[in-house]
């Protein structure tokens, strides 16, 4: 074998596209230049420049890079998932940062949005000079979006918002918010422009996962918007849900990233590493989890490859998503775990990485959708009954 990297080994380079593979290495070296020599400072410290970052990624086209139009890259959905993983392979945060302004804020407004609306705020989020955050879930409603207390009214013409969102990746940075909300004709998104009266987003502070990211609360305090605001095209829980279906496929593949790069951190580390005077990786119990983790990764990226192509040929359903992101989520966190025991006390410091993106996958293994959400997403998919209740 002449490539012994994890992904080698089952040659998954040959089922992507050579424009695709292109894009894919544009990208991994970007998370390569200027990720990697920073991340650790910037977990440790708990703050990234999210900005200059976003301009970064807007300049190598990656920002809602798989939506057509208004600057837009217009790739393949496998390129944009390919992109992902690089990205999460740096750091899941900055992959966050990514997802939430292409696959949720850009795409709900692409999608769903007025032409005025994708003119004024698209090209703009594409560069990364205007960025975006999504305004779903709220303090007593995740799993159960359709609770949502954030209410809209209706003031002559005008729409004025009362509420509070949690855990939005951006918030406290971001120039625009699409903000889903209670009507007297069910649910629908509003474009926010976040200097607008009323509207304020408090970070964040303590977090344990996900510190190269912005996570804040949206406070909503009679923020009024003209009626052009609202999002024309969708109404219910439809919208924010096809939004949320596009943003988890790029954790499918961004999960990858994460795992991929704990694996080759622990095959150089144990290369490396001499006990009983010899190395780690001689061990027959190392070689055996080197192997197990090595296999599962394999089968992710076969299943996310699969997926991307689904999507690619418009036949992708929002239960395959869920199949893509319940597994290759829960084993990305498996083998982020595993390796940091191949590590031993190494694997706590952020001179290696793997405590770092098993923190961070904790916190992909919930957002978008928890396990259990998933796995009663395929139940009904395969019993026809609604378990949710």
């Amino acid at each position: 074998m002449a490539d012994r990297s994890p992904l080698g080994l089952l040659d998954t380079d040959s089922l992507v596209n050579e424009e695709d593979r292109a894009i894919q290495q544009t990208v991994r070296k970007w998370v390569d230049d200027r990720v990697r020599p920073h991340i650790a400072e910037w977990y440790e410290n708990g703050t990234a420049p999210v900005r200059d970052i976003a301009l970064e990624l807007g300049d190598i086209g990656a920002l809602g890079m798989h939506l057509e139009g208004y600057g837009c890259a217009g790739t393949s959905t496998t390129a944009y998932g390919l992109a992902c993983l690089e990205v999460e392979a740096g750091d899941s945060g900055i992959r966050s940062l990514m997802s939430v302004q292409g696959s949720l804020a850009m795409f709900a407004i692409h999608a769903h949005g007025s032409e005025e609306q994708k003119e004024q705020w698209l090209p703009q989020m594409a560069k990364g000079e205007k960025i975006g955050c999504f305004g779903l879930t709220e303090p007593d409603f995740g799993s159960n979006p359709a609770g949502m207390r954030t209410r809209a009214k209706l003031d002559g013409s005008d729409w004025v918002l009362d509420g509070s969102k949690m855990w939005i990746t951006n918030g406290s940075i971001a120039d625009v918010a699409v903000v889903w909300a209670q009507t007297d004709e069910g649910i629908r998104g509003f474009v926010v422009p976040t200097d607008t009266e009323g509207f304020s987003a408090p970070d964040i502070k303590q977090k344990m996962s996900m510190r190269a990211s912005v996570t804040s609360e949206l406070v909503l305090d009679g923020v009024r918007l003209p009626a052009d605001a609202m999002l024309p095209n969708v109404k219910g829980l439809r919208g924010p849900l096809s939004c949320l279906t596009e943003a988890r496929f790029g954790i499918i593949f961004g999960s990858i990233g994460a795992a991929r790069d704990c694996l080759e951190a622990t095959l150089r580390y144990v290369g490396e590493r001499e006990i009983f005077d010899k190395p780690l990786g001689g061990f027959q119990l190392t070689q055996a989890k080197l192997a197990d983790m090595t296999v599962e990764l394999g089968k992710s990226m076969l299943l996310a490859l699969h997926l991307g192509r689904l999507k690619d040929d418009g036949r992708i359903t929002a239960e395959q998503v869920s199949f893509g992101k319940l597994n290759n989520i829960r084993e990305a966190l498996a083998i982020a775990r595993e390796c940091r025991t191949i590590m031993g006390a190494a694997g706590i410091t952020l001179e290696w990485p793997m405590m770092r993106h098993a923190n961070n996958l904790e916190s992909v293994l919930t957002y978008e959708g928890t396990s259990e959400v998933h796995q009663l997403v395929l139940g009904k998919a395969l019993t026809g009954q609604d378990a949710f209740r």
